[in-house]
């Protein structure tokens, strides 16, 4: 989903066989979910991006079969401040569309669902 990026993210999109849903503003990120063609979904925001140990942990996952009535699953945040990278609690990212509706940016917190290995690197735009 996208709302107005200016950097590449079409091109990367399309290089990966994805398809790009152009956001409109006022409808919540998770409305989007119906327009998915898979159960599962990644969540990012816009200044986040997978570290390399994470990408391994997503194609080794790809390879189960989760359960049907798993929620998803938590990953772990790694953040750049201005003391460095600072890692955070793991947040629920790779849900289950058919088992989680939400309201906010993100889907909310679920700390007995199981966490992958790797990060999510998130870079703050200080600009």
């Amino acid at each position: 989903m996208d709302h107005g990026s200016t950097d590449e993210s079409l091109k990367i999109v399309r290089q990966h066989g994805a398809r790009l849903i152009k956001g409109v503003q006022g409808v919540a990120r998770a409305a989007y979910l119906q327009d998915a063609h898979n159960d599962w979904v990644l969540c990012l925001l816009p200044m986040e991006s997978l570290a390399k140990e994470l990408e391994a942990s997503l194609s080794k996952w790809k390879e189960t079969e989760p359960s049907p009535d798993q929620i998803g699953y938590n990953l772990r945040i790694r953040e750049q401040n201005g003391a460095g990278w600072h890692i955070s609690s793991p947040e629920l990212r790779l849900i289950n569309r058919k088992r989680i509706n939400w309201i906010g940016e993100l889907p909310p917190e679920a700390p007995d669902a199981p966490t992958l290995e790797g990060h999510i690197l998130r870079i703050p735009d200080h600009s």
